[in-house]
């Protein structure tokens, strides 16, 4: 059984994870490249091969749905973090107990002995994070270009750039936000966005001016859009057209809005588009000088500024070659976790997987997983059928680009809510789990690590969210509105699916 953990790197999966060990009684190691805790969430100078962030960037998610399942951020300021309150908020609590930190210890190599006992003396080992590494920014003719460009992970602030003549090209980072929304919104630029395949945009404000992420976001609507893919992405294609048509603003994807493939998070980006501010062209084709040439013959001459929010690409130099390969848009893992090939599963990947809502539910769930297998009482399937299922996934990810296997990953350590068994002992519970937000504290109501304060939490969600407003809200009519969303989407899928049917035959 193992007992000594090495956890590489520090930032939000890399704390989760050490407390994850230290919940099953493991001894964990943390190594870190950098002078501090936070990883890509601690707000720093650019550093060569490191991913930043800048001074503005404000989350996607709200904050509950980007709580650790036994922490509830009880502070005022706002609903939806800045990068310093996720550092001083989800870093600094007692719930992620570092007894120290004396220094920055960098992993240059791993090498597998015949037993799978790593050579850095631990007899398993946490790599935490995601592929943020070895920007993509190669097109034809950049070596002519006069003006200044530089990667998304390079800016900081719209400092210098006033008056100037800015492109950006790549619409989102990983398919899920707007990398360099300060730089399109700022009112003193003009800015060109390039975008090679379009996305949906939707607000982090949903109805009544609640955060979008929690008021659809409830089981049973997770659970009518994986039973009616194709209805949901219509309902949800036709209200985000509402707002203003993706056609008409040359945005509009190849793909459908379920897929989940390049959803863009950005509330004011439409006004910004309207007013001339920000005009949309097609992919790049070259540089030539001062002059960047589109992929529909149009250019644009005098460019001061090129501002690259092209991605990154996957970097894990430290592993051994058998252990990189690539099973479509990510490393050949099951469930993103673990690779299939080792005899004994000694290695985890924490978090480098994109998931619906926030990433440290998903990252937790991953090292409350791993930690559990680490000590044997949590089972892997076999090779084969561990590879199965990643080439099964994977044709699933090619269509969708969506994974939702935290439930999975639950049931797997024993902490996914018996809804039957909650329906005959708490029914008001049972309700507010079924048709409320789908937060991270109902993984800790029963099972291994269970936390007395879950049901608090969860019935409480609804008051931390409107704290910031000095209002007090009945949380009862907030998910009664949710329910009846999901009956009605329901109702209108069921109705409406013999027709389509019958229509296609």
């Amino acid at each position: 059984m193992v007992q000594k953990v090495a956890v590489i790197g520090a930032g939000m999966s890399g704390l989760t994870s050490i407390k994850s060990c230290l919940e099953e009684g493991l001894e964990p190691t943390c190594f870190e490249s950098g002078p501090d805790i936070g990883g890509l969430w601690r707000f720093k100078e650019p550093e060569p091969g490191r991913a930043n962030i800048y001074e503005s960037v404000v989350l996607n998610s709200s904050k509950e749905r980007m709580a650790f399942s036994d922490f509830r951020d009880g502070r005022q300021e706002s609903e939806v973090f800045d990068a310093v309150m996720v550092c001083t908020g989800l870093f600094t609590t007692p719930n992620l107990p570092l007894k120290d930190f004396p220094g920055t210890h960098p992993v240059i190599d791993c090498k597998g002995e015949p037993r799978y006992l790593w050579s850095l003396g631990s007899l398993a080992l946490t790599f935490c994070g995601r592929m943020h590494w070895l920007p993509r920014n190669r097109f034809d003719g950049i070596e002519s270009f006069t003006g200044e460009y530089f990667h998304s992970r390079d800016y900081r602030n719209a400092e210098g750039m006033r008056g100037k003549r800015v492109v950006v090209i790549g619409i989102g980072s990983s398919g899920k936000t707007l990398e360099k929304e300060e730089i399109l919104l700022h009112g003193d630029l003009q800015v060109y966005l390039c975008s090679r395949s379009g996305a949906w945009v939707v607000s982090r404000v949903g109805a009544r001016g609640f955060p979008a992420d929690m008021m659809y976001s409830s089981r049973v609507d997770q659970m009518l859009k994986s039973l009616f893919p194709s209805h949901s992405s219509r309902i949800m294609e036709n209200k985000l057209n509402q707002v203003f048509d993706h056609e008409l603003y040359g945005l509009k994807p190849r793909h459908r809005y379920q897929c989940h493939k390049n959803t863009v998070v950005s509330d004011a980006l439409p006004a910004r588009i309207i007013s001339g501010r920000i005009r949309l062209k097609e992919n790049i084709k070259e540089f030539r000088g001062s002059t960047l040439v589109f992929a529909d013959g149009s250019a644009v001459d005098q460019v001061d500024v090129v501002v690259f929010a092209t991605g990154y690409k996957y970097s894990f130099p430290f592993l051994p070659p058998n252990l990189r390969e690539k099973s479509g848009f990510h490393l050949c893992l099951y469930k993103h976790v673990f690779p299939p090939s080792l005899s004994k599963p000694t290695l985890a990947m924490v978090g480098l997987i994109l998931g619906q809502g926030g990433q440290p539910p998903l990252a937790e769930m991953h090292a409350r997983w791993a930690t559990r297998v680490f000590k044997g009482l949590a089972k892997l399937p076999t090779e084969e059928m561990m590879l199965d299922k990643i080439a099964t996934e994977t044709g699933t990810m090619n269509q969708r680009y969506k994974n939702n296997s935290k439930d999975h990953l639950a049931s797997q350590i024993g902490v996914k809510p018996n809804m039957a068994l909650l329906l005959l002992k708490d029914p008001r519970l049972a309700f507010q789990v079924l048709f409320g937000p789908f937060t991270s504290y109902q993984y800790r109501l029963s099972g291994p690590g269970r936390w007395a304060g879950a049901r608090q939490a969860i019935f409480s969600q609804w008051d931390r969210v409107v704290r910031p407003f000095n209002k007090k809200v009945d949380p009862k009519s907030i998910t009664q509105r949710s329910e009846l969303l999901s009956l009605v989407f329901g109702i209108y899928c069921l109705v409406s699916t013999p027709k389509i049917k019958k229509s296609m035959n």
